[in-house]
C-alpha cells in the first residue's frame, strides 16, 4: 500500500480519518500548519503501527503544499488516498467579510484543494488508481456562513471538474458532505464521519459516488445507504 495523506490533519476529522486508514494497515501522511497539531496527531495514530510522517505546510502555500506532498511520495509511493480537509469555518453574513476575507477563505476551502489534486491526481492516473477525497459541508447555503456556504459549493463544483479529467483513467473523486457541527458522542462523532472516507476509498468503480452526505449516525456494513 502507497498510504494514505491527510491535508488538515487537526483533532476532529482530520485524526479520526488518519486513525480509521491506519487501522487498514495504510502508512500515513499528516500535513498541518502547526506543529503541535501535528505532534498530537501523530500520537493518535501511532498506536496502529503504521509509519506516520509529518510535515507543515499550509494548504494556501503552493509551493510548501507540494513539497510535503512530494514527501510522502518519496516516503510512501504515490498515495492510494489523499483527503483534503482544510477549511475556514467562521461566520459571516452578506457584506459582513471583506474581498480579502473572502479571497482568504476561498483559497483555502477550494483552491487548496484544486493545487492538491492537480499536483497528485496526474500519477495516480497514470498509475490507473486512487482516491481524492474533499470534506464538505454546508448541504443547503446560509446566509449566516457565506464565506463557507460559497466555499462548499465550490467544492461540489471542483468536484465535478476532477471527476472529468481524472476520473476517466481511475481517479474516484469525492465529497462527504457534513451537514452539522462535529463533536465526539454527537450524530457527527469525527470517527462515524470519517467511516464515509474509507467506504468511498473503496467503493468499487461501478457504483463510485461524487458526494456522500453524513447528517447522522453511519449504518452499520454498508454506510453510504446503498443496497448490498
Amino acid at each position: 500500500m502507497s498510504g494514505a495523506v491527510i491535508i488538515g490533519a487537526g483533532p476532529g476529522i482530520g485524526q479520526a480519518v488518519a486513525r480509521r486508514f491506519a487501522r487498514e494497515g495504510l502508512p500515513i501522511t499528516l500535513i498541518a500548519r502547526s506543529e503541535q497539531t501535528l505532534r498530537a496527531v501523530a500520537e493518535a495514530v501511532a498506536p496502529s503501527g503504521v509509519p506516520v510522517v509529518t510535515r507543515e505546510a499550509d494548504s494556501t502555500d503552493q509551493a510548501g503544499l507540494n513539497a510535503a506532498l512530494d514527501q510522502a511520495v518519496s516516503q510512501h509511493g504515490v498515495p492510494d488516498v489523499v483527503v483534503y480537509n482544510a477549511a475556514i469555518i467562521q461566520t459571516d453574513a452578506p457584506g459582513e467579510l471583506s474581498v480579502r476575507g473572502h479571497m482568504e477563505a476561498w483559497a483555502v476551502n477550494v483552491v487548496g484543494a484544486l493545487n492538491a489534486a492537480a499536483h497528485v491526481a496526474p500519477a495516480m492516473a497514470a498509475r490507473g488508481s486512487g482516491t481524492f477525497l474533499i470534506t464538505g459541508g454546508m448541504p443547503e447555503p446560509k446566509p449566516q456562513y457565506v464565506s463557507l456556504s460559497l466555499g462548499k459549493a465550490g467544492v461540489r463544483a471542483l468536484v465535478t471538474l476532477l471527476d472529468e479529467e481524472y476520473g476517466p483513467s481511475g481517479v474516484h473523486v469525492a465529497s462527504v458532505t457534513v451537514a452539522g457541527p462535529v463533536a465526539p458522542g454527537t450524530d457527527f462523532d469525527p470517527d462515524d464521519i470519517a467511516e464515509r472516507y474509507w467506504q468511498l476509498h473503496t467503493q468499487p468503480r461501478h457504483r463510485w459516488q461524487q458526494e456522500v452526505l453524513h447528517a447522522g449516525p453511519t449504518p452499520p456494513g454498508n454506510s453510504l445507504g446503498m443496497p448490498g
